[in-house]
This record gives structure tokens, C-alpha cells and sequence, in this order.
């Protein structure tokens, strides 16, 4: 049985608690008022606004009374505009803790549902090599619960206009928006919601029963739970990959409802299923290092690590070819999806490529490197931060536009939800064995070597 080290333990309350201090941070010095918003952006550009109002003076006193009455039309329609500049930048700034919450909780939260499909995938193949991981992947499961009702409780926020993330949810914006109002029928809040409900309960509902039945096959004299077991991962795979393409449509794609990519629902799935892979890989090198997991052998992290490198690169491959279609056809209406990240969020855009493809390809293509532990905590880190940063990507600036940067909310959020999760996950693996006993596989996992 793994023991929760109280280090470990102190080290996730830690995280918890320097979160929520960033995160409340983030909240109370968020803009309450335009007026917060017009002083901040004075101060701001105050230089400039400086050199800008010698020089109108200058022009004022050559132009004359004409030139003074065709100021005071344009300075209404100016005033108009910076009315409505000031409102849009309020909106933005408000929403930048929600965001960087928003970021946060989904991303580890997917991280656990990225784990399941994996678990899910092994037992409908029948994987020899993979038994003695089983305990692993399901303590990661086990955050999914919890991620999944504080996700579903932001969620429920959102609807009720705490917060800004979703414009389509805001009936002002859609009586003003014909292409939002065609879309209506599916995006509206109480079809959304109830989506969310459904889906979340369908994936927490086959981690629980899967568990308890590999759980109960510990104690059984033959192989009814296991053949249990394969039946519903089947039918979960079936429900997983239709609700896990809708979700990325609700959750992330209607951030910006005018866009669209029919590629998009495998774009988040590689996104977050590497993501659990290699979190996988994680747990399972943090145990061996602790003495668990005696069986576990430098086979099964050379496997783990081979599909950090293949997942990557799908994943490079669906970047690739959502962007350069999109790029290539040059229609206005997809294409500002790409113009906005390449000029406003050039660093975490491209970045995002660097760590997710050209780090993974360089460290993991080497057959030696995929069984050196550091070489693998190394690239993981790497990874797990290159893929936040792709969420960050997706999210971020249909939120918050150019209002963005890396600040409190956004490592506060992320500091907490890593501590939640640590916390929940190990403290999982403490209430069950490491290995899966009685599993008609566990023995040639146990002695897996290629």
C-alpha cells in the first residue's frame, strides 16, 4: 500500500493556499468601474497623451472657428467611441481572473479525462503491458469528480452573467449579432447547461464503476468484473469520443462564436490526451523513485514515453493542418481566429509549437532517452506547461483580447488547481494495492520486456 508522504501532503496545501491568496488577488484588484478602466489606461498612456495635446493646441490656434466646430462634431462621435473603447476594455479586464481560473480548471481537469481514455483504451485492447498501471491512471481519475463540480459550478457562473467568458450568453450581444442569433438553437444556456451535466456525469460515472469493478476483480475467483470492465470502457470509448467533440464546441470553440473548425474536437482531445499521458508518466516515476511499484520497469516507461512522442506529434499534425487550411483559404470570417494569436499572442502562439513539437521531437525520438528518468521529468514538465499554454492560447484571447499577460491570477490559478490535484490523486492511490491483482494480464505486465 502507497502512503501519502505528509511532505507531499504539506507540499499540496501549500499550493492550495498561495492559489487562493493569487486568485483572490487576482479578483480584488480587477477593475470594479469604467472610471478604474479610463485611469489606468490614462496613466497608462500618459506620455503620449501628453505630446498629443501640445500638438492639438498648436493646430487649434492656426485652424480657427471652422476648424473648432468640425472638432466639436468629430469630439461626439470620438467621445462615443471612447465610451464604447472603455466598456469593451472593461469587460476584458474583468474577465482576466475568471479567465485565468477558467484556463486552470479546465485544463486539469481534462488532464484526469485525458487519463481515463487511456485507461479506457487499454482495456478494450486487451493491453498486455499496461495492467500494472492501472492503479496509477485511476488515482489520477480520481480528481475528475472534483475538477468536474467546481468546473460545472464556473459553468453555472457564467450563465448567470458573473462574468463575461461566453458573449453569446449575454442577450444584448445577440440581439445585436445576426450570425450568433443562427446559432441560438444550439447555443443557448439552458441546452448548454444541460449538456454539461450530462456529460460531466457520464465520465465520472464510468471512472466509478470501472474502479469499483477493478477493485472487486482484487477478491474475485474468475474474470466476470474484468469482462464487465471491457464491456462498459467499450461503450464509454463510444460515448467518450461524441461528448468529448461537443465539449470542445461548448467549452473552448464558443469563446469566439464566429468561429469554427471541424477539426477543432480532435485538436483539444490530442491537446489533453498527451497531457494525461504523460501525468501518467509522472505518478509512475515519482512512485518508482519512492520504492513502489517494484514491477514496473524501464519497458513500461519506454511505452509511456513513446506515446508522449507520438501524441505529440498528432498533435502537430492537427495544428498544422487546422492552421495552414485556414491560412491557405484566406476566408475572413476563420481567419482572424489565427490573425488575432499571431499579432497579439505571438509569444504563447508559437511558443506553444516549440514545446509541444520541437522539444518533445528532439528529447523522445532518441530509443535511449525514453528510459532516462531526469530526460523524461525533464520533457514532461515541458509538455504538461507547453499544453497549459495551448489552452491558455485557445481561451485567453477571445476573453481578454490584448489585455493579456502572465500575471497573479494566471500562476495563482494554476498553483492551486496543481495542489488540488496532487492532493486528491495521492490521496486516492493511498486507499487501494498498486497493483491490480487477479487481472488476467497482470502477470505478463509484471514481466513485460522488449
Amino acid at each position: 500500500m502507497y502512503t501519502f508522504s505528509s511532505k507531499l501532503k504539506t507540499f499540496s496545501f501549500v499550493l492550495m493556499a498561495v492559489g487562493l491568496l493569487g486568485i483572490g488577488y487576482g479578483f480584488f484588484t480587477a477593475p470594479k468601474n469604467i472610471q478604474e478602466v479610463e485611469a489606468l489606461l490614462a496613466a497608462d498612456a500618459h506620455g503620449a497623451h501628453g505630446e498629443g495635446n501640445h500638438e492639438a493646441v498648436a493646430h487649434e490656434a492656426v485652424s480657427g472657428e471652422h476648424a473648432k466646430a468640425e472638432a466639436g462634431k468629430h469630439d461626439v462621435k470620438a467621445d462615443a467611441e471612447h465610451q464604447e473603447h472603455l466598456e469593451h476594455v472593461f469587460h476584458q479586464l474583468s474577465n482576466k481572473p475568471w479567465a485565468a481560473l477558467y484556463v486552470a480548471c479546465i485544463f486539469f481537469m481534462l488532464i484526469s479525462l485525458g487519463t481515463l481514455a487511456f485507461y479506457a483504451i487499454q482495456q478494450v485492447a486487451q493491453a498486455g503491458w499496461s495492467p500494472i498501471l492501472f492503479r496509477v491512471m485511476q488515482g489520477i481519475t480520481a480528481y475528475l469528480p472534483v475538477g468536474s463540480a467546481i468546473f460545472f459550478v464556473i459553468l453555472v457562473l457564467c450563465g448567470l452573467h458573473f462574468n463575461h467568458l461566453f458573449i453569446w450568453l449575454d442577450p444584448e450581444v445577440v440581439k445585436h449579432d445576426e450570425l450568433i442569433q443562427t446559432k441560438s438553437g444550439f447555443l443557448n444556456f439552458p441546452f448548454w447547461i444541460v449538456r454539461a451535466a450530462v456529460f460531466l456525469a457520464g465520465w465520472n460515472l464510468y471512472r466509478y464503476l470501472s474502479r469499483k469493478n477493478c477493485l472487486a476483480q482484487d477478491e474475485a475467483n474468475d474474470n466476470d468484473n474484468y469482462k464487465k470492465n471491457f464491456k462498459i470502457s467499450a461503450g464509454f470509448l463510444v460515448f467518450f469520443i461524441v461528448t468529448e467533440s461537443i465539449m470542445s464546441w461548448d467549452w473552448i470553440m464558443s469563446i469566439d462564436p464566429h468561429w469554427f473548425s471541424t477539426l477543432f474536437g480532435w485538436y483539444v482531445f490530442a491537446s489533453f490526451f498527451v497531457s494525461g499521458i504523460t501525468a501518467i508518466c509522472m505518478v509512475t516515476i515519482y512512485l518508482k523513485s519512492k520504492g513502489y511499484l517494484e514491477h514496473v520497469n524501464s519497458s513500461h516507461i519506454h511505452d509511456l514515453a513513446k506515446f508522449m512522442f507520438g501524441i505529440s506529434v498528432f498533435w502537430t499534425y492537427l495544428w498544422f493542418s487546422q492552421f495552414m487550411l485556414i491560412w491557405y483559404a484566406d476566408i475572413p470570417e476563420e481567419i482572424t481566429y489565427f490573425i488575432t494569436r499571431i499579432q497579439e499572442f505571438r509569444v504563447p502562439f508559437f511558443g506553444a509549437v516549440v514545446m509541444n513539437f520541437v522539444f518533445p521531437i528532439l528529447i523522445l525520438i532518441n530509443t535511449d532517452f525514453k528510459r532516462i528518468t531526469w530526460i523524461l521529468v525533464m520533457a514532461g514538465i515541458v509538455i504538461l506547461l507547453g499544453h497549459y499554454v495551448d489552452f491558455f492560447n485557445m481561451i485567453m484571447p477571445g476573453t481578454v483580447g490584448d489585455q493579456w499577460f502572465i500575471g497573479v491570477p494566471e500562476i495563482a490559478s494554476v498553483l492551486f488547481f496543481l495542489g488540488l490535484f496532487i492532493f486528491v490523486a495521492f490521496t486516492a492511490l493511498s486507499k487501494a494495492p498498486l497493483v491490480a491483482k487477479n487481472n488476467p494480464f497482470i502477470e505478463e505486465s509484471k514481466h513485460f520486456h522488449y
